[in-house]
């Protein structure tokens, strides 16, 4: 998909205070950016911002980050945060550097609509790849959650499976979740899925 160039999109990532420029040096202590000890979750992927903004503002006692790879979707993200928000930060990156940033710290890690890397070569680009889940176990705090959504089957059966592999237990698994789960914060993508009748599919897993 091409990705439309946000004017001054380069004054916009500069002038905003949510925007993480040195995230590496907070690997382990992100809780003191925070100046609070509230859960940290994660969403990798943040595209243009809507479901990590609401959930913020709906949750003011956790702390959330949303890690975006391209500048013009992160611009468009920044122009959606309200002035007053305190437990939103952002952070402009490749997830592949995911465990350069954090480490132990981690409550929750949202994937919504991730890239499904179709071809069989791409596999393991895929954010819910052996590769990725090996680097998400540094992350944790404790107990490892991640919950995912996804409009692509096929990616939702081999994220079941790796999963799985990796010692997840699996729970509110739907092949269509806004048919069982009607009380849902929507990222921009899931809303127009669901406005053409696209089935959502949905897991959450977790390990100790």
């Amino acid at each position: 998909m091409r990705l439309r160039n946000v004017k001054n999109k380069e004054e916009i990532l500069n002038n905003c205070d949510c925007l993480i420029k040195n995230s590496e040096d907070y690997k382990g202590k992100w809780s003191s950016l925070f100046n609070n000890d509230n859960p940290i979750y994660i969403e990798i992927g943040m595209g243009k911002g809507k479901f990590i903004i609401e959930n913020a503002k709906k949750y003011p006692n956790i702390n959330y980050i949303g890690i975006e790879k391209f500048d013009s979707v992160m611009a468009k993200a920044i122009k959606k945060i309200p002035s007053n928000i305190e437990n939103l930060k952002l952070i402009r990156m490749n997830a592949l550097d995911i465990d350069k940033v954090f480490s132990k710290e981690i409550d929750l890690i949202y994937l919504n609509f991730s890239d499904p890397w179709p071809k069989t070569r791409w596999h393991d680009r895929r954010l819910t790849s052996k590769i990725f889940l090996d680097k998400y176990d540094s992350l944790f705090k404790d107990i490892k959650r991640i919950e995912m959504k996804t409009d692509n089957e096929d990616l939702f059966i081999y994220s079941l499976e790796t999963l799985s592999s990796k010692g997840y237990a699996l729970s509110d698994i739907s092949f269509d979740y806004h048919k069982t789960d009607t009380d849902i914060i929507m990222s921009e993508y899931e809303m127009r899925f669901k406005a053409e009748g696209k089935n959502v599919y949905h897991l959450f897993a977790q390990k100790k």
